[in-house]
């Protein structure tokens, strides 16, 4: 017996503009802020960073801070402060923007990985504690689209086997673990402020600790070398002289960042409440559409910063793969992310360790699967509602 006839489905009207997947929101009085900077003459570090540096500590409870140039550069200071190289091995997850498999590498050290659940997207605790070796130094937890990962037995590991846990915050300025804002535990964590996340400085990032050594460490090798708050010597009661204690590196944030963060800060309870309701928008808009399985709550107490919403295509009910359902998005001029390959299917990664991409199923099953939709505090209702119908529309034209 034939099965009867699918009804024609309705193409909805197509953009004529496009939307992009992300979009910083910058106002009048982060411009004008950058405008001060240039107008002082005063562009690169200096008292504007020593601000923002000291609000956003306070902001996430944290009894330390540096700022750096990226989130990719704290996390490689980070693990230079703790004495992670040659030798020693980090475990992290292979659901991860590749730069944080990168420093693992460039510092000397081996990663290893352990899957992830593939609800969630966060890091299996259980996975971590049978990866850890006598050569285990380090973990880095990856707060993965800003959920948490649980953090509480991940410090238990860590003070059992006595390793350094640097969380990967990257997605995570405002998220919440059991009431209390990630930054404020006894870690070393490191921020980004890119301008695809929740706050930005158009590039930058920011290490956090409350071991003040681990954060004099970073300020030291984030500038040459030089000693801390070398900045002030062009003050006026500063003095010329310096002096460098060790080889460093040019990782240091520039006031012309700056001054966008010092006033992107005190917005961001309210930007991620926006991408909050956006994201439930998108939630009830989706629930029950076949070709997607929507992003899961963990299962414990967390405030979610929905740095980005990610669900994975059903590739199952679908004729198409996730690159093809991509294409479709970007030809209907619905800007589109891919937030990630798993880092282990890189051909980097895949050689020098003999990673196959079942070696992490979750992680692999993800990686073939997620795609990011528009999340940003200035998404129009209008904009959304044209994601939700050209999403709806590919799915129904693709269905097995």
């Amino acid at each position: 017996m034939t099965e009867p006839a699918r009804p024609p489905v309705s193409r909805p009207a197509e953009r004529t503009t496009f939307l992009p997947f992300s979009r910083p929101t910058i106002g009048d009085a982060e411009i004008a802020e950058v405008v001060d900077s240039m107008r002082s003459g005063w562009i690169t570090t200096g008292p504007k960073v020593e601000r923002f540096t000291n609000e956003f500590a306070a902001y996430v409870g944290a009894r330390h801070a540096s700022a750096v140039s990226s989130a990719t550069a704290g996390l490689h200071l980070a693990l230079l402060a703790h004495g992670i190289g040659a030798g020693d091995e980090v475990i992290t997850s292979p659901l991860t923007f590749v730069a944080t498999l990168n420093v693992i590498e460039l510092v000397g050290a081996t990663p290893v990985l352990a899957d992830i659940d593939r609800h969630t997207l966060q890091i299996r605790v259980d996975h971590v504690a049978r990866r850890i070796g006598p050569r285990t130094r380090a973990i880095i937890p990856v707060h993965f689209v800003g959920q948490p990962v649980d953090l509480d037995p991940l410090l238990e590991l860590a003070r059992a086997h006595d390793l350094v846990l640097i969380e990967d915050a990257a997605h995570a300025a405002g998220t919440e673990y059991k009431g209390r804002r990630i930054g404020s535990f006894p870690t070393t964590s490191v921020f980004s402020f890119h301008p695809n996340k929740n706050i930005t400085t158009g590039e930058g990032g920011m290490v956090v600790s409350h071991d003040e050594d681990v954060v004099s460490r970073v300020t030291l090798l984030k500038f040459h070398g030089l000693s801390r708050d070398a900045w002030k010597r062009f003050d006026r009661a500063g003095s010329p002289r310096y002096d460098v204690a060790i080889p460093g590196f040019k990782y240091n944030m520039m006031d012309m960042q700056a001054a966008l963060g010092i006033h992107q800060l005190p917005q961001l309870d309210a930007f991620i409440e926006a991408r909050r309701r956006l994201a439930e928008r998108y939630q009830a808009a989706f629930r029950g559409l076949d070709a997607l399985l929507l992003p899961e709550p963990v299962p414990y107490p967390s405030r979610h910063a929905w740095h980005l919403y990610t669900p994975l295509l059903d590739l199952d009910a679908l004729t198409i793969d996730r690159d093809a359902f991509m294409a479709e998005l970007k030809a209907r001029n619905i800007g589109v992310g891919l937030h990630y390959t798993a880092a282990h299917e890189f051909s980097y990664y895949r050689d020098r360790y003999g990673w196959r991409p079942d070696d992490f199923p979750d992680a692999h099953f993800v990686s073939d699967r997620i795609l990011s939709l528009p999340l940003y505090p200035s998404l129009t209702r209008a904009d959304q509602d044209d994601v939700i119908a050209a999403v709806r529309d590919i799915a129904q034209r693709s269905a097995r």
